[in-house]
């Protein structure tokens, strides 16, 4: 009688790379649908995003707030991840400088939300705050001394001040359909050159 079981070896480890598959494209889609529509977006639009059921959701994510940390780590993650790459892969490190930011700022525009969606939960938030920072502001200091480094920005920069200061432009942009955070940001970065 074949019950649908497998010799528990192979099952297993076939189980535990479907899960993570299965988690790592539930991330995925709701990371997109927060972008296009904020953390309060139905969580109808996630799993067909990902094309997984409901039940496949709430196992992995009994709340929202547990989908919308795990977003977060996800991109602080990816984020964090894409530093080093970009410095390896882009023609100079002022591209990579230009490339990662584009990255942050994508990341910033899917945080916002994560506040209201964890009010209830400062120790919580304070937690995620921390990993944000303990994660990024190496990369984005590696990045940056790499450009001065090379004579292509400024050497007197600090990772944390233009994160925080990119952040800061982001304020707003979602709310606001006469404001372009990313188009000030632009100028900030223009400004990061060294004059010559």
């Amino acid at each position: 009688m074949d019950d649908g079981t497998q010799s528990s070896g192979s099952s297993g480890g076939s189980k535990r790379k479907d899960a993570r598959r299965n988690q790592q494209a539930l991330l995925d889609a709701a990371t997109e649908v927060f972008v296009a529509s904020g953390v309060e977006a139905p969580v109808r639009d996630i799993a067909a995003r990902a094309g997984v059921g409901m039940g496949t959701i709430y196992r992995h994510f009994p709340t929202r707030a547990d989908l919308v940390i795990a977003v977060y780590r996800h991109q602080v993650d990816a984020c964090a991840e894409a530093g080093p790459a970009l410095l390896e892969r882009e023609t100079t490190p002022y591209a990579a400088l230009r490339q990662w930011i584009d990255l942050f700022v994508d990341f910033l525009v899917t945080k916002h939300g994560l506040a209201a969606a964890m009010q209830t939960d400062n120790a919580g938030f304070e937690t995620l705050h921390a990993y944000f920072l303990d994660r990024l502001v190496p990369v984005c200091a590696e990045i940056l001394d790499a450009a001065a480094e090379s004579g292509e920005i400024r050497s007197d920069l600090d990772a944390y001040q233009l994160m925080r200061g990119i952040g800061n432009l982001c304020i707003g942009d979602d709310s606001d359909p006469r404001y372009n955070a990313r188009r000030i940001i632009e100028l900030l970065i223009a400004g990061l050159r060294r004059p010559d």
